[in-house]
């Protein structure tokens, strides 16, 4: 039986446990772990995972894949404690939504015979926790890869596996350009959505204004309702690039501030305000291709999962008879050189006839 681990029982790791136990893979279990043991025990007695384990040692121990679902910071402090106890060939990956970091970390304390692929799922919730966890979280979500320069391409495959197995679009980036796009579409609408409610909540008006609040207000505040430890943790880790996307934005309001201000940008604000309105249609239509990106040629998810859950361990298993072999052929030809010595020194000791 293959062993799957998810380490931190949140809404990210417990949605990950539902999707996975929905998909029903052939003989794996899914085995949890936090910090907290009243999560644990709720996770095991909800379904979440098919066991709990007391220690993060015994969590890891013998686990295929281990996923990893704790605040960013915590990260680098959990790879140290699970590394010693890593199987060999085992791949580990995580649920982080900055990478740049989590990747340096892990190149620190994974140790060589096991591999890292990082992985961002770009799904989730304003509110957190194991009681929101929802297996249809990462339905048709983009979940972006990210792999360690020396992750095995078995590894790599196990990760795009956990992906379909949990109904997700896999897709490829490189840690840094994950994180400056998702300082794009992640990061700046979170810092937004705070600074638009603290601003209108600051007002001394706000008994009024939160009278008046309708639908838009909502939702263009709704991330301000997340968890602080996960905002605070993408913020402190991936300052550069939240900072030139909220500079760039502030760019693009100063400029609507010029047109709404000069009776002489009438016609600029209204184009401006239409191409904005077919662009964001066309997008909601359909997704543009990235330019000299081919799409995926990816297997089916039972086929990705078996791979996930086998693939590694088979490769190593496949080196290891290698070797064993290889070690027996030259045992055999040692065997065979000394035998023909033998016999020709033995032909040397015959008497002359």
């Amino acid at each position: 039986m293959g062993k799957l681990t998810i380490i931190g029982l949140g809404l990210i790791g417990g949605s990950m446990g539902m999707a996975l136990r929905r998909a029903e893979p052939e003989n794996t279990e899914v085995v949890g772990f936090d910090h907290t043991q009243e999560i644990m025990i709720r996770a095991h007695k909800a379904g979440v995972v098919d066991a709990i384990a007391p220690t993060i040692e015994e969590a890891v121990r013998d686990a295929t894949l281990v996923i990893v679902c704790t605040p960013i910071v915590a990260m680098r402090k959990m790879f140290q404690d699970i590394g010693p106890h890593l199987m060999k060939g085992a791949v580990v990956t995580d649920t982080a939504s900055t990478k740049t970091d989590v990747l340096r970390w892990a190149d620190e304390f994974i140790p060589k015979t096991a591999f890292f692929v990082g992985g961002h799922p770009m799904a989730g919730k304003e509110k957190q926790g194991l009681h929101n966890s929802d297996e249809t979280l990462f339905d048709d979500r983009p979940y972006v890869i990210v792999p360690s320069v020396d992750a095995a391409p078995g590894a790599v495959a196990a990760v795009v596996g956990l992906a379909q197995a949990v109904n997700a679009r896999p897709m490829y980036m490189d840690a840094s350009e994950h994180d400056s796009y998702a300082a794009a579409i992640s990061h700046l609408p979170l810092l937004t959505s705070v600074a638009l409610f603290n601003l209108v909540q600051g007002s001394n008006a706000w008994p009024e204004l939160a009278g008046m609040a309708g639908p838009a207000f909502r939702d263009l505040t709704r991330l301000a309702s997340g968890e602080p430890e996960m905002s605070h943790d993408i913020f402190l880790t991936n300052r550069a690039n939240v900072l030139h996307w909220l500079n760039r934005y502030i760019g693009e309001l100063s400029k609507l501030a010029d047109m709404i201000d000069s009776r002489e940008e009438n016609e600029s604000l209204y184009r401006n305000l239409t191409m904005a309105q077919v662009e964001r249609d066309r997008f909601l239509d359909k997704l543009p291709e990235r330019e000299g990106v081919q799409n995926m040629e990816l297997p089916s998810s039972s086929e990705a999962f078996l791979t996930m859950m086998t693939g590694t361990l088979v490769h190593q298993r496949a080196k290891e008879l290698t070797t064993f072999l290889e070690d027996q052929n030259r045992d055999r030809e040692e065997e065979e050189r000394i035998r023909r010595r033998r016999d020709e020194v033995e032909d040397l000791e015959k008497p002359a006839e």
